[in-house]
């Protein structure tokens, strides 16, 4: 694993330290996908892990775009089992066709957070590397991103449950080849990765840098260092503004004082990232169109509604439609299901059910909230004392936005 111009346990322990703390016996959940980068992270990792009395678990998702994807991922496995990590195997099943990479990116991230809340690991480390990262604040450039885009990947980002780390985010690849090539190891390489009829494969070929370590992406790691720490800062100030002004409620609304939030660039960040968590939503809307809903006072943005009054609610039309409930299910991007629901039964929007209400608990808010029901019949309605009695439901919908915190 130490031969030439590999990162070896020292480099790898700085590389680490600035994502900690870990704490005592930490479980690291790996994303390996079979590639040289994603095998150096997990060996690396592995090692990292055991000096500290850790494990690593490797997540291997098989995508299924490729006849041989089954067997590749058991290969992998294989390898990761014979250098004594646990393997974890998740089949994703898609099929072919427009948006394929983009698809198969956001299902394997899924599967992974999968694997890791299973183990109840609170990370979830990512091989991406410094080639990476000039890939994406081009991509990101051309597509008019601003600051806090062209800033890039970010080194470590909540996802739910679990920390988002990429550790080698820094690194040139070919650092990270010379890892898995010292411990004899012969990657698998996807083929879609060669493909020029994907954007980032043409701008991979235009950098003529398959190592990393040439002047343009140094550069481009550089700019995205930059707009990182700007990042950084600016969402240490939105979180500040966030802890003095808002009151953020289990029941998936938010209070604000229009007061203490203010009207300037940081208060119309913190209502993007607040509109993202109350309507459930992957992302942000964009900061312009929260500083338009602040000036006006009210109206919709991004599935999400603010009242007159600093009340922030999800917009009732625009709801999901009920989904089966079954263990761990998600309705609407908001709410997650936990323990065992009673069979044949659906989460959908509680709407005008005609219950009591608490004082403190506006009925508009009350009909976004979630609840079981079987056929037409209500079971559960989590939050309002229903089924009354003290009956004790088998089951709970905690406010899980699938976005994960605000800031």
């Amino acid at each position: 694993m130490d031969g030439p111009g590999a990162i070896g346990a020292s480099d790898f322990d700085e590389l680490m330290a600035p994502l900690g703390p870990f704490g005592v016996a930490p479980v690291i959940v790996a994303g390996v996908s079979g590639g040289p980068h994603s095998l150096a992270l997990a060996l690396l990792l592995a090692r990292w892990a055991g000096a500290r009395g850790g494990r690593v678990v490797a997540g291997i998702v098989d995508h299924g775009l490729r006849a041989d994807s089954a067997a590749e991922a058991a290969r992998v496995a294989g390898w990761m089992t014979a250098r004594g990590i646990e393997a974890r195997v998740v089949a994703l099943g898609l099929a072919a066709g427009p948006g394929a990479q983009e698809r198969a990116r956001e299902g394997r991230m899924a599967a992974l957070l999968r694997v890791a809340a299973s183990l109840g690991a609170p990370w979830l480390a990512l091989g991406q590397h410094r080639g990476d990262q000039a890939e994406t604040v081009l991509l990101r450039g051309f597509a008019g991103s601003g600051p806090a885009g062209l800033a890039g990947m970010a080194a470590a980002r909540s996802a739910g449950a679990a920390l988002v780390i990429r550790p080698l985010l820094g690194q040139a690849p070919a650092r990270l080849e010379a890892v898995a090539a010292a411990a004899g190891l012969a990657p698998i390489r996807d083929p879609s990765n060669e493909n020029p009829g994907f954007t980032r494969v043409r701008l991979r070929a235009a950098l003529a840098d398959p190592g990393g370590e040439g002047p343009a992406i140094e550069a481009l790691a550089a700019a995205a260092a930059a707009f990182g720490q700007r990042r950084v800062a600016a969402e240490a100030a939105v979180a500040a503004r966030i802890a003095r002004a808002v009151r953020l409620h289990p029941e998936g609304f938010v209070r604000l004082d229009l007061g203490l939030l203010g009207r300037d660039g940081v208060a119309a960040a913190a209502l993007a990232a607040l509109v993202r968590v109350v309507s459930g939503a992957a992302f942000a809307p964009p900061v312009a169109a929260a500083a338009g809903l602040l000036a006006r006072g009210a109206g919709t943005l991004g599935g999400a509604r603010l009242m007159r009054g600093g009340l922030l609610l999800r917009e009732e039309a625009a709801m999901a439609p009920p989904v089966p409930a079954v263990p761990g299910a998600r309705w609407d991007g908001r709410f997650l299901l936990e323990g065992v629901p009673p069979a044949g039964c659906m989460i959908g929007p509680l709407g005008a059910a005609g219950l009591p209400l608490p004082a403190w608990l506006p009925a508009s808010v009350a009909r976004t909230m979630p609840a079981i029901r079987r056929d037409t019949v209500l079971v559960v309605a989590p939050g309002l004392s229903y089924p009354p009695y003290g009956a004790q439901p088998s089951c709970r919908l905690r406010f899980a936005p699938a976005g994960g915190a605000c800031a």
